[in-house]
């Protein structure tokens, strides 16, 4: 059981919404730039959408869950501090050691992962729109959990060659979580 109702989700996310505004578009912003530098991969745009992909772990760990969500649910600093630890692994494998280098290719993991890229961006919000659940109540890409989950998920099967393995155990244990408590907000 939720310690939260769907009333007080959504309202939550009002306010939060209104309040970052407008960090969701450079949040988009940023999404195209790293989607754009997969389609046109060069020399350090691994490093660059690794950043982009930490800076949104680390902005949904710090703001969304320890300063906003922690208002509604007391386990949010604690996923706070493991979307903090995801933006650090993503730091440490992409930008400092310089592991992942993403490519949009037809391979089918590729297409996968823009499948899972466009929907966090754009389908997503827009079940929310058709479910009653518009701007500003909408959990947005980049400054909202589950898109900026989804959206990683398909960044990570966008990366040629091997992944490591650490990179995906918090996104797929916070697809549990979120998943979880969507079935249970119905």
């Amino acid at each position: 059981m939720l310690p939260f109702g769907p009333d007080a989700f959504f309202a939550l996310f009002e306010q939060y919404n209104r309040a970052i505004w407008p960090a969701q578009i450079a949040a988009y912003g940023l999404a195209l730039a790293a989607l754009a530098l997969a389609a046109r991969p060069r020399a350090g745009a691994g490093r660059i959408i690794s950043a982009i992909l930490a800076l949104a772990w680390a902005w949904n760990g710090a703001v969304y869950h320890m300063t906003y969500f922690v208002t509604i649910n007391f386990w949010a600093d604690i996923f706070g501090l493991f979307f903090l630890a995801q933006a650090l692994l993503l730091l440490w494998a992409g930008v400092v050691r310089g592991q992942l280098a993403f490519r949009i290719d037809n391979a089918s993991a590729a297409r996968i992962g823009l499948g899972l890229a466009v929907f966090a961006l754009l389908v997503y919000p827009m079940i929310g729109w058709a479910l009653g659940h518009g701007w500003p109540r909408a959990p947005m890409f980049g400054v909202a959990p589950c898109p900026t989950t989804i959206f990683t998920m398909g960044m990570l099967l966008l990366a040629a060659g091997r992944v490591p393995l650490y990179l995906a155990v918090i996104p797929v244990l916070w697809s549990l979580i979120g998943g979880t408590a969507a079935w249970f907000l119905g």
